[in-house]
């Protein structure tokens, strides 16, 4: 763990700075205390981080739960919804325990690769605004359609008559530096590659906003900053920490919200723990279980001191691998820089302007959605690009879960495609006699889903015809399967087709009964 901090520790910092918008942001999107989102992204950090078996993999608050937590807190009120996320946390628990992380393994890569590039999108679209100093938008908001009645490209055109110049310009300063400093200057010596340019570039907004503070035309007004809470003493710090209310534990509308957010985040989790191993320089494999157990631990530690419900999130841990990180020393980091600053230098942070937080955040979500990825899922064939595109339209114009679920019914549609269309091969031969010889071999396993594919064959069947049914390489012969075979035998005999089984154990012509045949096939020889 402390073989690379040369490079953990600048990616922390980076991670710090993107993490520290995104917690405050969630939190207002989610209509909780804005601390409460810095709790989630220092527990996230150091003891999830600490937990976990994610080399890459950084946790905090979670823009998918938002809508759940909003309405959570509107029903229940937020110490009720504290005691919920405590619940969700022991029922996370729970889950990996019973080993249910191997969940995430069924989802398609194409269904992957679309969330990765879907939120990539999101993360653009959605810094536009930020990006030109218009900030009515919570950061942490990736829903298409707002609370606000605005939606992700109404923002964009509102942002038109509300370009703030100070911003934009610091903006795109940012850009140039962060660009540059990737591009060039990290080659140039080990100084640059310390220094990350995220860093840099932050600096730069800060020194120009305190130069520009009293410009009639250049200035940042406040909105356009960082407002990390600041208290007036250690009294005022410490009431900023909530604890649960367990008058209502025994109420059945708490454990239906807790195993809500502990089903969605263990999703969200599971989800963006493969996504961020196909990120992985190194191909490094998390255990899953173990991460369940991990953000499990998590959400029993933040609810219990007032803070949101937390997943691993891929903004942040796209961010970490992009900007070098090698371990998880890179994700404690980040959840200690959160708490030092809030306890430190709240003030030094509530001089940074969102425009540079949201140059940052630019270059991640163009990593993520590179055109290149369009073309080579484009020439992987329709059976990926489908689901691909899916994904990504249901993320941008809904949520998270709305393009994954997408997906997954479009991926599960090709399979069932596939399925129907590969039952089994068929191979015609013209006899001497006219008539016709039809083999049809069967797959290793055929199901009911085979059923229509395999009836539509025998059905298109010629009088006189005979039919060699190939089952040597079958292993599984699902029932209806049989029931087909059984059922046809009366029009066979109608329509004087005969039909000749070769299997493991022979040839036989003609056999009674179909399901007698098969069920002795399962016999020992």
């Amino acid at each position: 763990m402390f073989k690379h901090l040369n490079k953990d520790f600048p990616a922390s910092i980076v991670v710090f700075f993107v993490a520290i918008p995104l917690c405050l942001g969630i939190a207002l999107a989610s209509g909780a205390p804005l601390f409460s989102g810095l709790i989630a992204g220092i527990i996230g950090g150091i003891v999830v981080g600490g937990i976990s078996g994610s080399s890459l993999g950084v946790s905090g608050p979670a823009a998918g739960l938002a809508a759940i937590v909003l309405a959570a807190i509107s029903s229940l009120g937020y110490e009720n919804l504290l005691l919920a996320v405590v619940i969700g946390g022991v029922i996370q628990i729970g889950f990996g325990l019973l080993k249910a992380g191997i969940i995430g393994y069924y989802f398609p890569n194409s269904v992957i690769k679309g969330m990765l590039t879907g939120i990539g999108i999101i993360i653009i679209l959605k810094q536009i605004p930020h990006f030109f100093g218009y900030d009515s938008d919570p950061q942490g908001d990736w829903a298409f359609f707002q609370v606000d009645g605005e939606n992700t490209f109404s923002e964009i055109f509102n942002m038109v008559n509300n370009i703030s110049p100070g911003a934009t310009i610091i903006a795109v300063i940012g850009m140039t530096i962060l660009v540059l400093w990737e591009a060039v200057l990290s080659k140039k010596g080990k100084f640059f590659k310390l220094v990350q340019g995220p860093l840099v570039a932050v600096v730069v907004g800060i020194v120009f906003y305190l130069l520009t503070k009293d410009s009639e035309t250049l200035s940042i007004s406040a909105d356009h900053l960082v407002n990390v809470p600041v208290p007036d003493s250690f009294d005022s710090f410490v009431g900023q920490f909530t604890l649960p209310s367990l008058e209502m534990i025994g109420t059945l509308e708490i454990w239906i919200t807790g195993f809500t957010i502990a089903l969605v985040a263990s999703l969200e989790t599971l989800l963006c723990v493969e996504a961020t191993d196909k990120l992985d320089p190194h191909k490094r494999t998390t255990p899953t279980n173990r991460e369940l157990f991990a953000q499990g631990t998590g959400n029993v530690m933040s609810g219990l001191i007032g803070g949101l419900p937390i997943t691993q999130v891929i903004v942040r841990s796209s961010a970490n691998i992009q900007s070098g990180g090698q371990t998880k020393m890179s994700a404690i980091m980040h959840g200690f820089l959160l708490l030092i600053s809030i306890v430190i230098i709240p003030n030094i942070l509530n001089y940074i302007p969102l425009s540079v937080l949201a140059a940052i955040l630019f270059l991640v979500g163009y990593k993520l959605a590179k055109p290149s990825l369009f073309a080579q899922m484009y020439q992987a064939g329709w059976k990926q690009f489908v689901p691909f595109m899916v994904t990504i339209t249901g993320i941008v114009f809904g949520d998270l879960l709305i393009g994954i679920s997408l997906g997954l019914v479009v991926g599960i549609c090709v399979i069932l495609i596939k399925s129907y269309q590969n039952s089994h091969f068929l191979h015609i031969e013209n006899l001497d006699n006219g008539g016709k010889t039809i083999k049809m071999k069967l797959a290793e396993e055929v199901t009911f889903i085979n059923k229509g594919a395999i009836l539509k064959e025998l059905n298109k069947l010629e009088d006189n015809s005979y039919l060699i049914m190939d089952v040597t390489n079958t292993k599984y012969l699902d029932s209806d399967i049989i029931d087909i075979l059984d059922d046809f035998k009366i029009k066979a005999e109608e329509k004087n087709i005969d039909i000749k089984i070769v299997s493991e154990r022979g040839t036989v012509e003609n056999p009674e009964s179909y399901r007698q045949f098969f069920e002795l096939e399962k016999k020992p020889a």
